[in-house]
């Protein structure tokens, strides 16, 4: 019986193994393409596409303000991220699940809504500023308007994910070690100052690596911040050339495209030998270490936190909606000017804003439902590879989103600007190319939490399921499934999440009638629509936050870890 039912599953096994195979291929596609376009024509010497891209000024300026900014950002990241980690984890700080879940909305919030919101917040125009009477004097500059003004921005959008890697580091804190430096005496200051922080140190690596590499592919925020100010990152440069010449310049855009993964991957290169050097051998149970008692401390340390909250999230959100109900940008809010003529005008009036909506809805909805589809035989096959093997492909899967969005957007462009072989199918300039660019890019969210799940499986259900005959596909679908069904939904609604509100990649591959949310917002704003651009973000942020929240009412019924804000 065993022999009949191995055999029979041979053919199931090569189906995964093809279905496995195609996708890692697919993975790498887009980044094989670019790079040949960008080394191709080397042998031309100086007329080469990469030498005119290092011998331009532009370029090197532009590089200077994308490691400038990331840098600076990463330095802020590093401080609020730390500190939210800390006392959130490892104090008796009351209501910890509103904390992180405050913390961790200005991730889900699209980067280019954060810096309308806090573009609404400063300046002589600010609707808030004025009906507060705080506002500067008419003609003073934006200060936003700098690469201070994006590196701060840049910091706050990074924050969690800096929180989330020394989070779980904290969780995972053998709670031995603190009750052992207790019990020899140790003050709390010296608990944090020779245990915690060595032992997190790999958290706080990996966190400032995220940070660093999340910042350096960011478009909307250098995007709205800096061009006005003539401030160039290499993503902002990149869609000021596409936007100027078109698909002319692809060589050399694929050219600072390479040089952006280059920087990307040695930030990943080189928070893995950091890690490396700071690993720690952690023996005994892990767990949540003992609550330090703030004590005395329980009330300033809760004000510090709010204060950071009203200053990152309270006050710009608060600027955006005012914003959003004032007629014209620099009026005050007030009885007699508030109106709802900005959410009139979008959902009645402007034809763009309900496309934008359809096209999100369906990109993002079609794209979390094939990879929800792909993802589950992928992670069943790829638990069954040899581990150096599964390496590769996790890595091959894992690039497309290690990759700035602009990189990626850059890749697919050149895979698909002709029409596909033997079909004759133009993708370019499509709502296609994009979906296809969101599958490539969001894999690999979708992925992780189902190869999570399955990883916590008993494997004797599955050999008993075997023994009986049944095959690979049969029991994926009547014992696998159910089973990890809630990761699955988990990964699929954080990719829905994601992708409803993406700008990097579909800023450049959009196309009239093509337009996203997150395109429809920058447009809004770059054309002097700004109350327009609030009404929409305002409605963005709830749609956002109540997502969000969905995921938090579904977090019990999940494997620890797969809703990144529910640990």
């Amino acid at each position: 019986m065993r022999t009949l039912g191995m055999a029979a599953s041979r053919p199931h096994r090569g189906l995964l193994s093809l279905l496995t195979v195609t996708i890692v291929l697919l993975s790498l596609a887009p980044s094989a393409r670019l790079l040949i376009e960008a080394l191709g024509d080397l042998a031309q010497g100086a007329n080469a596409p990469l030498w005119r891209v290092l011998s331009n000024a532009a370029t090197w300026r532009a590089l200077w303000y994308s490691v400038y900014t990331a840098g600076l950002g990463t330095l802020l990241a590093l401080v609020l991220g730390s500190l939210f980690a800390f006392v959130i984890t490892l104090t008796d700080l009351r209501a910890k699940a509103a904390w992180v879940f405050c913390f961790m909305l200005p991730m889900m919030i699209p980067p280019q809504v954060t810096a309308l919101a806090w573009l609404q917040l400063f300046g002589p125009a600010s609707p808030l500023l004025k009906s507060l009477g705080l506002a500067p004097p008419l003609g003073s500059p934006q200060p936003l308007y700098s690469a201070v003004g994006i590196a701060l921005l840049l910091g706050i959008q990074a924050a969690p994910l800096v929180f989330l890697a020394l989070r779980t580091s904290l969780l995972s804190l053998p709670r031995e070690l603190v009750e052992a430096a207790r019990i020899s005496g140790a003050r709390q200051a010296q608990v944090w100052g020779h245990i915690i922080l060595p032992v997190t140190r790999g958290g706080l690596v990996a966190g400032a690596a995220m940070a660093f590499i999340s910042s350096l592919g960011n478009f909307g925020i250098p995007a709205m911040l800096g061009i006005p100010a003539g401030v160039y990152v290499l993503p902002t440069l990149i869609y000021q050339r596409m936007a100027s010449f078109g698909t002319g310049v692809l060589p050399e855009m694929a050219s600072l495209s390479l040089l952006i993964g280059v920087i990307a991957l040695l930030g990943v290169a080189l928070q893995q030998r950091a890690l490396g050097r700071s690993r720690f051998g952690l023996t005994g149970h892990s767990g949540r270490a003992h609550d330090f008692t703030l004590g005395r401390f329980q009330l300033p340390v809760t004000a510090l936190l709010a204060a950071v909250l009203l200053a990152i999230l309270v006050a710009p959100l608060a600027a955006l909606v005012v914003s959003s109900l004032v007629p014209a940008m620099g009026v005050p809010l007030s009885a007699a000017t508030v109106t709802l003529s900005a959410f009139e005008e979008v959902l009645s009036r402007q034809g763009a804003t309900w496309r934008a909506v359809s096209n999100s809805l369906w990109l993002a909805g079609g794209a979390s439902f094939m990879l929800m589809a792909a993802s589950l035989p992928l992670a069943y096959r790829l638990q069954r590879l040899p581990p150096r093997l599964q390496s590769l492909a996790l890595g091959a899967v894992e690039l497309p989103y290690a990759l700035p969005g602009v990189v990626l957007a850059i890749a697919c462009i050149l895979l698909f600007v002709r029409p596909l072989p033997m079909i004759n199918l133009a993708l370019y300039g499509t709502l296609g190319l994009i979906f296809i660019a969101y599958l490539a890019r969001f894999l690999v969210v979708c992925l992780k939490p189902v190869a999570a799940s399955l990883a916590q499986l008993d494997p004797s259900l599955e050999e008993a399921a075997q023994l009986a005959g049944a095959g690979p596909w049969r029991r994926l679908a009547t014992i696998v499934l159910p089973l990890v069904a809630p990761a699955l939904f988990a990964g699929g609604l954080l990719v829905f999440l994601l992708a409803v509100n993406e700008l990097t990649v579909s800023a450049l591959l959009w196309s009239a009638g093509n337009e996203t949310l997150g395109v429809l917002i920058f447009n809004l704003d770059e054309g002097g629509e700004s109350v327009l651009a609030s009404a929409v973000s305002v409605l963005v942020v709830a749609m956002v936050a109540a997502l969000m929240l969905a995921l938090s009412l579904l977090a019990p019924r999940l494997p620890r870890g797969v809703v990144p804000w529910q640990r």
